[in-house]
This record gives C-alpha cells, sequence and structure tokens, in this order.
C-alpha cells in the first residue's frame, strides 16, 4: 500500500468515524480553532491528571475530512502525554507538512506528510493543533 493511499484510507476512516469525537466530561480546558477561509471549526475539551499530562482530549470538528481525521489523530496521540511533549510533537507535525518527508517521530500523523503539495489544506491538518497549543498555553497562563 502506498503513502497516498494509506493517507486516503485513514483519512477517510477517522473523519467518518472518530474515535476521539464528543466532549470530555468534566473537562479543565477548552479550546476552540477556527479557519475563517474555508469555515473548518474545532472544539476541543481535555482533563489532566494529577501529575500534569493530558488524560483525554475530545474534539467537535465541524469542517473537511483533512481537518477531521487530523483532529481524531491528534487526540489519540498526545492522550497520556505532558504538554513539553505535545509541543515536540506538534513542531515535528508542522515541520513534516512543509517538506513532505514522514518523520517516523510522527507515527500515524506521517500519513498527512502528501498535503505538503498541497499547501491550501496544510492549515486544515494544523487547525485542531492550533486549538490544542493555544489551550495548554491558556492552562499556563492561570
Amino acid at each position: 500500500m502506498t503513502q497516498e493511499d494509506l493517507y486516503r484510507r485513514l483519512v477517510v476512516e477517522r473523519a467518518r468515524t472518530p474515535m476521539f469525537g464528543g466532549e470530555v466530561e468534566d473537562a479543565q480546558m477548552r479550546g476552540e480553532g477556527t479557519n475563517p477561509l474555508c469555515g473548518d471549526r474545532v472544539r476541543l475539551t481535555a482533563s489532566m491528571t494529577p501529575g500534569g499530562r493530558i488524560a483525554a482530549v475530545r474534539h467537535e470538528t465541524r469542517g473537511c475530512a483533512i481537518c477531521a481525521a487530523s483532529a481524531d489523530l491528534m487526540a489519540e496521540h498526545v492522550t497520556g502525554h505532558d504538554p513539553a511533549w505535545v509541543a515536540e510533537l506538534g513542531a515535528v507535525f508542522e515541520a513534516m507538512l512543509k517538506t513532505g518527508h514522514p518523520v517516523e517521530a510522527a507515527g500515524d500523523l506521517a500519513v498527512f506528510a502528501p498535503l505538503h503539495q498541497y499547501r491550501s489544506r496544510i492549515r486544515c491538518a494544523t487547525l485542531p493543533w492550533t486549538a490544542l497549543t493555544a489551550m495548554l498555553n491558556d492552562l499556563k497562563d492561570r
């Protein structure tokens, strides 16, 4: 299976039947991101462990399949990790989208590497990460 076939399959699966869709009950944090150019919108809810790790993240995404799949895979990958690790993964993800070179550290997120060919779609994939970063920064500011 080619990288492009894997991309299509995973994006469609996660957009149609997200594993991390919905809201976190008793959420400690909320975040939102909107792309006014295309109308994509992501709402995140999350909870933290007493040790400062992300216990759960859920998303409500209204937008294209790329945005919805990215939000779902992001939620899966950041659960159980601390904000510093999440920031590093977000930077790896963005760099991968710019270069188009899949990075092993990105795991399943590497399926988005082909988006580097479609610059206008990169924002679709990064919108959930932007919302997550803002949400975690708000936590630091408290």
